[in-house]
């Protein structure tokens, strides 16, 4: 224990992990996307590769996003942030309007672009939240206004509830949960107090039992939890295939390409359900080495946010890993039948190109942020020989933090 204790306290470790595991959690979720989606294509009357092909393309672009994240200085960053979030509010928008948004399975979320390939404005609002709401908080912290509810909460929640309002009207409440989560993770690193998480989370529980008998697939939902049995009209069809493909995979699963869900018992099982498919090919060690992927990530993710001195950096560091973990969690409950399906895919692993490259840009992030840290910096400046190396070690020495 000690031993692992002194390895996390180097100063490059959070920035090799989350490279290595955000890497990996990718590049295992295009083996199972190529798996999972092959019978789901031949059944629409695509080519069986339909679905990886696109996966693969949203990854490039992924990895182009990442490596841009991890060089783009800190203060570039703070500025595209209000222009970023008018352009995602603006898309959210144009989704509602007629004859431009599409709808799929009832949530009307996507922008039809060129070439086949569907933009889904409410993952970039995410992104968009969590740099906002960073830069917001560190300008009011730095003028000593956090100490004050109203300044606090404004902008803050109003900007939040304007685009939960715009992803709701699309009928995206899963979204909506981890924009929530997002919110709270900025206002507890600010120091809120508990009492307004108190209110905030009444607030949230009305709204949202308000909106789930507003719908009675959502009331469906919530009535599968735990179910083991279809039940009447096969209401609960998915929850409980998902957890037979769970089931049936064993210690070491059927083997890759092997599944039996996903020939049509299962809906979903490249999108919101790729665990299941996981859990049924890879079995319970496939299973446990994805969840240890993920809680590596994020505890990472909290040592970056946790270490450094940069107020942006803590909150926006801070955000991102909430907003990970937080969808972790809705997508593999919801999989495992302890939580409501959600229609949440799984981070850097389900099928859907704007999760991708969302998600990628925001691990991207965080190896920037981990590598801004001063020690790590060093570290590095010592691996690069020559005059590279002499540069890098002299910014390490002189630049503060938050602008490397």
């Amino acid at each position: 224990m000690r031993r692992l204790r002194r390895t996390w306290d180097r100063p490059l470790t959070a920035y090799y992990v989350l490279l290595g595991t955000g890497l990996l959690l990718a590049f295992l979720g295009l083996v199972m996307v190529f798996s999972a989606s092959q019978i789901q294509a031949l059944r629409w009357g695509l080519p069986a590769t339909y679905y990886f092909h696109k996966q693969l393309l949203a990854f490039a672009g992924g990895a182009v996003l990442l490596i841009l994240a991890m060089r783009m200085p800190v203060r570039l960053l703070r500025a595209l942030t209000y222009p970023f979030l008018a352009v995602t509010v603006g898309l959210l928008v144009l989704v509602q309007v007629p004859g431009i948004g599409v709808e799929v399975n009832g949530n009307t979320n996507w922008l039809d672009l060129v070439g086949g390939f569907r933009l889904q404005p409410s993952e970039f609002a995410k992104l968009a939240l969590v740099l906002w709401g960073a830069d917001l908080l560190a300008r009011k912290g730095d003028r000593a206004l956090l100490g004050q509810i109203r300044h606090l909460l404004i902008p803050l929640i109003p900007g939040a509830l304007l685009v939960y309002g715009l992803v709701m009207l699309g009928g995206d409440m899963g979204t909506v949960v981890i924009l929530t989560m997002i919110l709270f993770a900025l206002l507890w690193l600010a120091g809120a107090p508990t009492r307004l998480f108190t209110g905030v989370l009444a607030t949230a529980a009305g709204l949202a039992a308000l909106f789930m008998a507003a719908a009675p697939h959502r009331m469906d939902r919530l009535a599968c939890v735990g179910a083991t049995e279809p039940g009447d009209g096969d209401r609960c069809w998915q929850a409980v295939h998902g957890i037979y493909a769970l089931a049936s995979g064993g210690w070491f699963g059927s083997g890759l390409g092997a599944s039996v869900e996903k020939w049509g018992e299962l809906p979903e099982p490249h999108t919101d359900f790729i665990f299941a498919i996981t859990g049924e090919e890879l079995g319970l060690a496939g299973t446990l080495s994805v969840l240890g992927l993920f809680a590596a990530l994020g505890y990472a993710g909290i040592r970056v946010a946790g270490r450094t001195e940069d107020p942006f950096v803590r909150y926006a560091a801070g955000g991102v890993t909430a907003w990970i973990m937080t969808q972790v969690v809705v997508n593999i409950g919801a999989v495992l039948g302890l939580l409501p399906i959600a229609g949440v895919p799984l981070p850097l692993f389900s099928y859907g190109g704007s999760a991708l490259l969302s998600t990628m840009f925001a691990v991207g992030l965080l190896i920037a942020f981990a590598r801004s840290d001063p020690a790590a910096g060093a570290a590095l400046a010592m691996r690069k020989p020559g005059l590279i190396g002499k540069s890098m070690r002299r910014r390490a020495k002189k630049a503060p933090s938050g602008e490397r």
